[in-house]
């Protein structure tokens, strides 16, 4: 088993992929991207999955299926995973092995209890507003949603570390001076920081740290909804570091917050609708309310095939 993996956490649309890509550039370290597989059925008492189901589970994960690992029948659960990341290791023929995750990262520990943290963290209003780009909400009520689960979560995590075990950063720290806050993850991580971490915008389609990325939630949301995020993580963020807006505060009675909720399925399912088309979208409908596992696999790898033209 590999005794100290660094797994990179926060939530989605923080900033995780430009952090991965600096450091998969890093000439001694390898990374697995979007590495929720292996701790996605596990369960919150810690108990491993049944291996034959999830070997099941994992052919129609999207995710997985683009890595091109080999599944060895031999290995119990916490062999299997571990196996994956020492094929990307392998693969890239490097000293440090690390992953992203966003969710369930709790669980990490009952497989490698020694893993060290990389935690990213990006101020909650941009994530509320990127997210509904994604077509992951409806609204920013909503869409700050993955935000508030993934550092509570990272909260209830970083108390059972050592300081030793856990280095946070901000997005915006890492897109204002990207050169001396890779230096500082470098350092927690045991390398010296290297230049080529920089080079990525050379070999993927994603551009160099551009501080205009930094707070766009000023600008693209309008007052009424930087006061609704703000009503939900206003302490959070003030914990954080953030300054928040001086608009009045808002409270938001039971009758809004129902009407949020259902704008939000509403959008949702308008977004899969034009993503999918009609006689997808039913059929999925369909194969998971009433169709056998053949016929969801099925649909489930079409739904694959559109999504990874959309998602990076």
């Amino acid at each position: 088993m590999i005794s100290e993996p660094i797994f990179l956490v926060g939530a989605e649309r923080s900033g995780t992929t430009v952090l991965r890509l600096m450091l998969t550039h890093h000439p001694q370290i390898a990374w697995c991207q979007e590495f929720e597989y292996a701790v996605d059925r596990v369960a919150d008492d810690g108990n491993f999955p049944n291996l034959e189901e999830y070997y099941e589970w994992l052919e129609t994960n999207r995710v997985f299926q683009a890595t091109g690992f080999a599944i060895d029948p031999s290995l119990n659960y916490p062999e299997l995973v571990n196996s994956f990341l020492e094929q990307q290791r392998d693969r890239q023929n490097q000293q440090i092995i690390g992953a992203t995750l966003h969710r369930h990262y709790e669980r990490l520990v009952k497989i490698w209890p020694n893993a060290r943290f990389i935690h990213l963290i990006r101020d909650g209003r941009d994530v509320a507003n990127s997210c509904i780009g994604m077509g992951w909400a409806g609204n920013v009520w909503t869409g700050v949603e993955r935000w508030l689960v993934a550092e509570q979560l990272w909260g209830r995590l970083k108390g059972l570390l050592s300081a030793s075990r856990y280095f946070e950063v901000t997005y915006e720290q890492l897109i204002s001076d990207p050169e001396a806050t890779l230096t500082s993850i470098c350092n927690f991580i045991g390398l010296p920081y290297n230049q080529a971490m920089l080079s990525y915008p050379q070999t993927t389609t994603y551009e160099f740290p551009d501080p205009k990325f930094i707070q766009q939630w000023r600008s693209k949301l309008s007052e009424h909804e930087i006061q609704l995020v703000e009503s939900r993580i206003g302490q959070m963020l003030t914990e954080r570091g953030y300054e928040l807006s001086l608009l009045p505060s808002l409270k938001v009675p039971p009758m809004m917050e129902l009407k949020l909720k259902l704008q939000d399925k509403w959008e949702r399912f308008q977004f899969r609708l034009r993503r999918y088309g009609l006689p997808l979208f039913v059929s999925d409908y369909l194969s998971r309310r009433f169709g056998r596992k053949e016929w969801q696999k099925q649909i489930k790898l079409q739904l694959n095939a559109i999504d990874k033209k959309y998602l990076k």
